[in-house]
């Protein structure tokens, strides 16, 4: 019976905070659909313009995709989703709205898988499976253990610190490395990007209803913008070298991993949840991150362009061996 008071104090559930989840189911809606269409959209500008560059979409290519009815069709539901998820993230705590956008992988993938007529293999529907349990385990334990705490401006402070550093490095590693950026680049970069603007949209919301529309407020929704901008240049780079569900998958499991450690760490969002729902979170995310890097490892789509990368590798060998035994 002492364990059972414990248990019940240490949970403590608002039937308030449950609000935002339809919210936030139907965003995932949303962003399942826009997703694929804005996929589709870069697939086209692509087509038309020559080719994609390894290096990501040129300029030309970006103002292209405004042409594109599919490409502007995915934005208004990606612009759909985000305003759902914006009222979601009014009524419930961050950790536990934001995980809810795994749902759109579900229905990115078998979207994609019926657009494109390549069926899933097991190990990606293993994957998919691996993503979602692990986000929707988060879900059920964060909506009754989570409570919306107040937000400083010392913890806000550091939010917008950390931000800076992280679109500084993300800004060097880029213009670096820009010619060999991969689709798993391009992903990560966006998912994180993401996970603070979802942080910032929760701070920018709490603080306008509670009357604080100080210069720190704008602040944050200045910097909201800044990272939604350069996350959505990731994403679109991401679309032209990768499978929308891959895309998806790193976007619904990245993105609530950062949301979520800002929202333990800073935000105090689970400063009254017991030490085995701390444990559950820690798990759950792993188990989440290891369906994202199986899915991006055995996806049909990938494995056909791993496949297709080591045949021409082998061939290139070959002939260069070839010429080299001709002129001795």
């Amino acid at each position: 019976m002492e364990d059972l008071s414990q248990l019940t104090a240490a949970i403590s559930f608002n039937p308030r905070q449950l609000i935002g989840i339809p919210f936030a189911l139907v965003g995932a809606v949303f962003m399942s659909i826009g997703a694929q269409m804005q996929h589709r959209g870069v697939g086209k500008v692509g087509s038309a313009s020559g080719g994609l560059e390894q290096s990501g979409l040129n300029f030309r290519q970006i103002v292209l995709l405004f042409q594109r009815p599919s490409w502007v069709f995915g934005s208004v539901m990606l612009g759909f989703a985000i305003v759902f998820q914006l009222v979601s993230l009014g009524f419930s705590p961050l950790i536990v709205v934001q995980p809810i956008g795994a749902v759109a992988l579900v229905l990115t993938s078998i979207i994609n898988s019926r657009v494109s007529k390549t069926h899933l293999n097991k190990k990606s529907m293993l994957a998919v499976t691996l993503c979602v349990g692990g986000i929707g385990v988060f879900v059920a334990i964060a909506s009754f253990t989570a409570v919306s705490a107040p937000i400083t401006i010392a913890e806000l402070s550091e939010i917008l610190i950390i931000l800076a550093v992280v679109l500084v490095i993300f800004a060097v590693v880029f213009w670096l490395f820009r010619a060999k950026a991969s689709a798993l680049f391009y992903i990560v970069g966006a998912g994180i990007l993401y996970g603070f603007v979802a942080t910032l949209a929760k701070v920018v919301i709490s603080r306008i209803l509670d009357g604080a529309t100080d210069v720190l407020t704008w602040l944050c929704l200045l910097a909201l913008i800044l990272a939604t901008v350069l996350g959505a240049f990731f994403v679109q780079n991401a679309y032209s070298s990768g499978p929308p569900d891959l895309v998806i998958a790193g976007l619904t499991v990245i993105d609530p991993i950062v949301a979520v450690t800002i929202g333990i760490v800073i935000l105090g969002e689970a400063q009254q949840a017991p030490g085995w729902a701390i444990l559950s979170f820690i798990a759950a995310g792993v188990v989440a991150v290891i369906g994202v890097f199986m899915l991006a490892r055995y996806h049909p789509h990938t494995a056909h362009e791993i496949a297709a990368a080591t045949k021409e590798f082998t061939s290139t060998v070959k002939s260069r061996t070839h010429r080299r035994s001709s002129v001795k």
